[in-house]
């Protein structure tokens, strides 16, 4: 069930930016319609992974470590082969992982922010 729960929250952005990816592709915007799909993969990777989250029996911080694992082994790698970044140093590498946790960590807070103030009041 949490499968389904996954493939059903992912499948919606990942077919809208596909959508996207597709017209601009065939407008010759190559690379924004190579960009549109990985914004599209990154969107539904995090919005399937969302799930974790309904695992009540485990703790925030456990379901946070899990996120952050399925995150980094499925977003970073896409960060680091889109072409976005500079990859010729091991430097690089460092730079852009940074951005991925202070951005994982800023809208991990403000989903947290959100859920307490519309969720559970």
């Amino acid at each position: 069930m949490l499968t389904i729960q996954a493939i059903i929250r992912g499948i919606i952005p990942f077919a809208v930016m596909t959508l996207i990816a597709v017209f601009l592709y065939y407008d010759n915007q190559i690379y924004n319609a190579k960009s549109t799909f990985l914004v599209g993969l990154i969107i539904s990777i995090v919005a399937g992974a969302s799930v974790i989250y309904d695992l009540n029996h485990l703790s925030l911080a456990v379901r946070t470590l899990i996120h952050f694992i399925v995150m980094l082994v499925t977003i970073y790698p896409i960060l680091i082969f889109s072409g976005w970044f500079n990859t010729t140093s091991f430097i690089d590498y460092i730079i852009i992982f940074t951005i991925f946790l202070f951005t994982g960590i800023i809208l991990w807070i403000l989903i947290m922010i959100i859920q307490r103030v519309f969720l559970d009041s």
